[in-house]
C-alpha cells in the first residue's frame, strides 16, 4: 500500500534524526538510550534495557534501525495516547488546529483556547518541520505535548509566589524543621552542615539551633547530652547565610535552644551580626512597632527567636550602645505539664562515664512517663547582645490560652510538644485556634522520637499551627505531606492560612462537620502508569497498584485503591475512577502512592506524589488529561515515572 503525504513526511522526519547514528551498523543498549533521549522521549535506563532484550531478534546485544524503530513505537507512542489522539484526529495520522482546539476546549478545558494558544503548542511541541508549517500536529507533537510540564495536574499559578503576601506572619502556616543539625536519629548520629542547607533548598524558613559552650570560646551546634557530633555555631551561620535565599526570598527564622554560657551567647551575637550584616532584623521596622510585620516587609530578612529581657522599645534605646559583659536575668515559672524538661532528662539518662571520665551509652531504656509536674522558678542568664537581636520572635513559654489571652504580647511565640499539643487540640479546640490567630505556635516532635520518626503534620495545620517542625532527614508519609503542602505559592515556604483560621469571628472547628464552607467533588479516572520505577526486590516487574488519599479535616480522610497489575510496570492500565468529597478543600492534601503488592513481606513502596488539593490543574469542576509525576521516598524525582490520569 503507497503512503500517504503525511506517512512520508513521519518516515523522513524520524530517518534524518537516527541514520547517522547507523552508518556504523548496529547500535547497542547504551546508544539506543542516548539515540531515544537525543528524540527528547525521556526513559528510563531500565525499561530501556528490557525492551531492549524483548527486540534484539539476534540475542547479540545490538540492533538494526528497523529493530530500533519498534523500541520508539513502544515507548513513544503509549496506546492511550494513540486513542485520545485518534478521537480527534481525522485521518488518525495529524490534528488540524482546529482539531486541537476542539480537544483543548472539550478535554483540558481550556475554556479560552484560541488559535494562538492552539499554534503555540503546536509551535513548541511539534517537531516534524512540515507539519509544523501546515499549522498541525501529528501524534510525535501532541505526545510531546502531553508529556511535558504544561500537562502536569499541579497547576502553573501555583508554581509562582501568587497569594497576598502583606498579612502578618501569624497569618501564613510557615515552613519549618526540627533538630536541623541532625541527619540521622536524635542520640548519636552526625550532625551535619546538610542538615541546614537541603532544608534551605526545600524552602524551610524556620530552622533550629542548639547551642553550647565550645572549647576556646567557641559555641558549637549539637544535641546536648547526647553522643550526636558537634558543628561550630560560627560554620553552621556562614552555611545558612549563603543558602538564606536562594530558593525563597521571605524571611528565615533562626530558632535557638540556647544553653550557652553569657560569655558564649555574646560571641554568638558577634557571630550573627558579623555574617548576616544588615539581613539581621535586630530593630523593629517602623511601620510595625506593635503588631507581627508580613513576609513582603521582611523580605530577605533573618529573625533570631530566642528569649529576651525587657521591651522592643528599650531594646530601641540601647542601639549602638556598649554591651559587653552586660547581662539580664531571664525567670520563668515551671508549672505545667513540662515536655521540653523530659528532653534533658531523657537524653542524660542514656549517658553515663566510664573510668577515664568519657561519655558512653548505657543501655538504659528512654522514660515511658512525658510529663513531669514541676513548681519551680528557672532563672536564665542573658547576655543583652543576644537578647537585643531578638525582635518580632521572643520565645515565651506556654503557661495555658488563658494566660496568653490576657499577657502574651504580639511579638512572643510559643513551642508546644506535640503530647502537649495533641491533648490541647483535643480539649480545647476552639482555644486552640483563638490562640493561634494571634500568636505564632511552634510544634515540635516528642522527646521520646530518638529515631527522628515524625508525627502527622496535618492535625495541627487543621488548627492553625504556623510552625509544625519536623525532622526533615527522615522520609516518610509526614514529610510526603509537608513537602506536598509547600510546593503551593510558589515553594516560598509561607502559605497564608485560609481565611476561616484568620479571622476572629469565625467559628471554625476541624473536628466538626463544617456547614458553611463549599464541598468540592473530584473524580479522577486513574488511566495507567507511565514507565514505573522498577521493584528493588529481585524481580523486576512488579505486581503494580495505586492508592489515592486525601488527608485534611478528618471527615476529609478517605483512602482508595485500585486493583493489581500483574507483572507491568512499563505501562499498566488500570481506568478506575474514583471520587471525592471534600468538605473544607482550603487544608486538603491529595496523595497518589504507587506500591509493588507483596504477599508474604507487604507491599513495597515505588513512588508517590503529594499536592493540595486547591492546586491542581484547573480548579474547581473542571476535567482534564494530566500526568502525576512521581517521587522516591526520600523526595527525588523520578521522571519519567508518572501516573496518566483523567481529574
Amino acid at each position: 500500500m503507497a503512503l500517504t503525504g503525511h506517512e512520508k513526511n513521519e518516515m523522513r522526519w524520524f530517518f534524518s534524526k537516527i541514520q547517522d547514528e547507523f552508518r556504523g551498523g548496529k547500535i547497542n543498549v547504551e546508544r539506543t538510550y542516548k539515540l531515544l533521549e537525543k528524540l527528547d522521549i525521556q526513559c528510563n535506563y531500565v525499561h530501556v534495557k528490557h525492551i531492549f532484550k524483548d527486540n534484539d531478534r539476534q540475542k547479540q546485544g545490538k540492533i538494526t534501525i528497523e529493530e530500533f524503530r519498534s523500541i520508539y513505537r513502544i515507548i513513544a507512542h503509549r496506546e492511550e495516547i494513540v486513542e485520545i489522539f485518534n478521537v480527534y484526529s481525522e485521518n488518525r495520522r495529524i490534528l488540524f488546529e482546529s482539531n486541537l482546539i476542539q480537544f483543548l476546549t472539550q478535554e483540558q478545558y481550556e475554556i479560552e483556547t484560541t488559535e494562538s494558544i492552539a499554534s503555540e503548542i503546536i509551535q513548541k511541541y511539534e517537531p516534524i518541520d512540515e507539519v509544523k508549517k501546515a499549522h498541525q500536529i501529528s501524534l510525535e507533537g501532541f505526545t510531546r505535548y502531553i508529556y511535558s510540564s504544561e500537562c502536569l495536574l499541579f497547576k502553573q499559578e501555583c508554581t509562582k509566589v501568587y497569594q497576598d503576601m502583606t498579612y502578618p506572619l501569624n497569618d501564613y502556616f510557615i515552613s519549618s524543621s526540627h533538630n536541623t543539625y541532625l541527619v540521622s536519629d536524635q542520640l548519636v548520629g552526625p550532625s551535619d552542615l546538610w542538615g541546614y542547607v537541603s532544608a534551605l533548598v526545600k524552602g524551610c524558613r524556620c530552622l533550629e539551633i542548639d547551642c553550647w559552650d565550645g572549647s576556646q570560646a567557641e559555641p558549637v551546634v549539637y544535641h546536648g547530652y547526647t553522643l550526636t557530633s558537634k558543628l561550630l555555631f560560627k560554620t553552621v551561620i556562614q552555611a545558612i547565610h549563603k543558602y538564606a535565599f536562594m530558593t525563597s526570598e521571605y524571611p528565615v527564622v533562626l530558632s535557638l535552644e540556647n544553653h550557652c554560657s553569657t560569655a558564649q551567647q555574646e560571641v554568638m551575637a558577634g557571630i550573627l551580626q558579623t555574617t548576616f550584616g544588615d539581613s539581621l532584623l535586630s530593630d523593629i521596622l517602623d511601620d510595625f512597632p506593635d503588631s507581627l510585620p508580613s513576609p513582603e516587609a521582611l523580605k530577605f530578612k533573618v529573625l533570631v527567636k530566642n528569649k529576651k529581657i525587657g521591651t522592643l522599645q528599650e531594646t530601641r534605646e540601647r542601639i549602638g550602645s556598649d554591651k559587653h559583659g552586660k547581662v539580664g536575668l531571664w525567670e520563668e515559672a515551671e508549672t505545667e505539664d513540662e515536655e521540653e524538661s523530659t528532653t534533658t532528662e531523657t537524653y542524660e539518662n542514656l549517658l553515663s562515664r566510664d573510668s577515664q571520665g568519657k561519655e558512653t551509652e548505657t543501655k538504659k531504656a528512654l522514660p515511658v512517663t512525658l510529663f513531669s509536674k514541676k513548681k519551680k522558678i528557672r532563672k536564665l542568664k542573658i547576655a543583652l547582645a543576644l537578647s537585643d537581636l531578638v525582635i518580632y520572635t521572643k520565645a515565651e513559654k506556654f503557661r495555658s490560652f488563658q494566660y496568653s489571652r490576657q499577657y502574651q504580647q504580639f511579638n512572643e511565640n510559643n513551642s508546644i510538644g506535640e503530647t502537649q499539643a495533641r491533648k490541647l487540640s483535643k480539649l480545647r479546640v476552639n482555644e486552640f485556634i483563638f490562640h493561634t490567630r494571634k500568636f505564632i505556635t511552634r510544634i515540635y516532635p516528642k522527646a521520646t522520637r530518638a529515631d527522628s520518626s515524625n508525627f502527622n503534620p496535618q492535625e495541627f495545620w487543621n488548627i492553625g499551627c504556623q510552625m509544625v517542625a519536623l525532622n526533615f532527614q527522615t522520609p516518610g508519609l509526614p514529610m510526603d505531606l509537608q513537602n506536598g503542602k509547600f510546593l503551593d505559592n510558589g515553594g516560598s515556604g509561607y502559605i497564608l492560612k485560609p481565611q476561616f483560621l484568620r479571622d476572629i469571628k469565625s467559628k471554625f472547628n476541624p473536628n466538626d462537620s463544617i456547614k458553611d464552607n463549599d464541598p468540592i467533588a473530584i473524580t479522577i479516572r486513574l488511566i495507567s502508569g507511565i514507565q514505573l520505577p522498577l521493584s528493588g526486590s529481585s524481580s523486576h516487574k512488579p505486581d503494580t497498584l495505586v492508592i489515592i488519599e486525601v488527608f485534611g479535616v478528618p471527615n476529609d480522610h478517605m483512602k482508595r485503591q485500585t486493583r493489581v497489575i500483574k507483572k507491568n510496570a512499563f505501562s499498566p492500565r488500570w481506568n478506575e475512577t474514583f471520587t471525592f468529597i471534600i468538605q473544607v478543600p482550603e487544608l486538603a492534601l491529595l496523595r497518589f502512592v504507587v506500591e509493588n503488592s507483596g504477599l508474604i513481606a507487604g507491599n513495597e513502596f515505588l513512588g508517590q506524589y503529594t499536592l493540595p488539593v486547591l492546586c491542581m490543574s484547573k480548579g474547581n469542576f473542571l476535567k482534564s488529561y494530566r500526568r502525576v509525576p512521581l517521587f522516591s521516598r526520600s523526595g527525588e524525582s523520578l521522571e519519567p515515572a508518572s501516573l496518566f490520569v483523567y481529574v
